[in-house]
């Protein structure tokens, strides 16, 4: 049975006390979740295969996602709530629908098997006895590696008091390492007639350039993983909520109940009488948003995705080497270590590890907290527990069936088989194709006048809607095809 919602509360928006260093994170865990697979399995392969010529488009697919993490953003620090409550108050059929669209996008645990890979490859190169030890039985299975990296997933989400606390500290490490490692990399392996190949890629925006024999299908996929792409750019709304950015101010963290008892949690948020006051604070929280996502989310994901780029011009390209999508990692790592020796594959093989692990604890918390929320704030049934208690339960349900579906996998031949990364890009466009144009709607309809979108953004949005919206009905026209 359906819970009522309730309508907003009002209260004033909470002044901003703090500068931006102080409040940082949010946005460094988008950027954790989005240099998954698009930066080192999808755009790799795209490149090996047809050189620099699509590079602008990696770009473009952030700098659009860009602005809806903005709108996300917007609607959070407005009323503290999550935009799929937002989303409840438009329909209540699209808790149902966004249910359904998790599940369908993230369940395939496609960056637990890519990470439980590379984290063998590593310690088979850095372990002495190591390989032939990982060479037969259990430890050469794909289902041992995914359920240590889910493990190490569990261990993050269910140590700290507070969830988010692990998986922002975390996140934030294993980005530093990354970046380091991919300056390292192409410092090493780049020469001139790869910043030129990289400079004619960025410059084909001008004209939109597609490579021969680029599918059509797999342009689409590669625009929507350019970023953090499908439901994830969503999971921003919690990020904000946590840190207490905003209107998040007013509502409690979601706490861990191994450690302690829960705090309840509103599930329906507030909204500020629109006078000079609360419009200053939240110009002031808007402030902050918009550098966030430009720092993190544009600045540093797009350094991350050109580097990765850079690395398969350099390495991949020129030997016109497509690796397999389940070995990618482990290719990579040995055609870097014939051109830099073992310290180039062990640290190739540590940024893929490093990269898949952070995508896939982020993805499990956001997974978590997104189905958390829509049961709880919905269901009647769901409010006999704390929001905390339905967190823990998605969250260790969701590793339990992942590893599940990859012994599945393994038992028919597929075990290194990482097509579901790329049908969950799939699956994702079609979720973007929906939400885009609903958070622009709701941000609309519901803020007050001071914090609703102006001209330029939802000039940008409406441009988002009609990329997303037009390469979806594209996708089922293929299809039917």
């Amino acid at each position: 049975m359906l819970q009522p919602l309730e309508d907003f509360k009002p209260a004033d928006l909470p002044e901003r006390t703090h500068g931006f260093w102080k409040m940082a994170g949010p946005g460094a865990i988008l950027v954790g979740l989005s240099i998954g697979a698009g930066e080192i399995i999808i755009w790799p392969r795209i490149v090996a295969q047809h050189g620099g010529t699509m590079i602008w488009a990696a770009v473009v697919g952030v700098f659009l996602q860009l602005w809806i993490n903005l709108e996300v953003g917007r609607w959070t620090i407005a009323t503290g709530e999550t935009v799929y409550t937002g989303y409840s108050r438009v329909w209540r059929g699209f808790a149902f629908a966004f249910i359904l669209l998790t599940i369908l996008g993230w369940l395939a645990p496609g960056w637990a098997m890519a990470s439980g890979f590379a984290l063998r490859s590593l310690l088979s190169e850095v372990v002495p006895g190591a390989q032939e030890t990982f060479a037969g039985g259990i430890f050469a299975s794909a289902t041992f590696w995914t359920g240590v990296t889910f493990a190490g997933v569990a261990a993050f989400l269910f140590g700290p008091k507070v969830a988010y606390q692990g998986v922002e500290k975390t996140i934030e490490v294993l980005v530093l390492i990354i970046t380091v490692g991919l300056i390292a990399v192409a410092i090493k392996v780049g020469n001139a007639k790869t910043w030129e190949q990289m400079g004619e890629g960025l410059a084909n925006v001008a004209t939109f350039k597609i490579s021969e024999g680029m599918d059509r299908k797999a342009f689409f996929i590669a625009l929507v993983f350019a970023g953090a792409g499908g439901t994830a750019n969503l999971f921003y709304t919690f990020y904000l909520r946590d840190k207490k950015i905003g209107m998040g101010e007013r509502v409690p963290e979601i706490l861990n109940p191994l450690r302690g008892r829960q705090e309840a949690i509103p599930a329906t948020g507030f909204k500020y009488e629109d006078n000079e006051a609360n419009a200053s604070r939240f110009r002031a929280w808007w402030r902050y948003v918009k550098q966030d996502q430009a720092l993190f989310f544009f600045g540093l994901n797009t350094l991350t995705i050109l580097l990765f780029i850079f690395g398969a011009l350099a390495v991949l390209y020129p030997g016109r080497n497509v690796p397999a999508e389940g070995t990618l990692i482990r290719d990579q790592a040995e055609i870097l270590g014939g051109i830099w020796g073992n310290t180039g594959r062990v640290l190739f093989l540590l940024i893929g590890m490093a990269t898949l692990y952070s995508t896939q604890l982020a993805l499990v918390d956001g997974v978590a907290r997104s189905l958390s929320d829509i049961v709880y704030t919905n269901f009647t049934f769901a409010r006999k527990r704390a929001l905390g208690w339905w967190y823990m339960v998605i969250a260790g349900s969701w590793m339990a069936v992942g590893t599940v579906l990859v012994a599945v996998l393994e038992h028919l031949g597929k075990g290194g088989n990482l097509g579901v990364l790329f049908c969950a890009a799939y699956m994702g466009g079609f979720a973007m194709a929906l939400y885009v144009p609903l958070t622009l709607y709701m941000n609309l309809r519901y803020l007050p006048k001071s914090a609703r979108p102006g001209p330029f953004n939802i000039g940008m949005m409406v441009l988002a809607t009609l990329v997303y919206g037009g390469f979806a009905v594209s996708c089922i026209v293929w299809e039917l095809q």
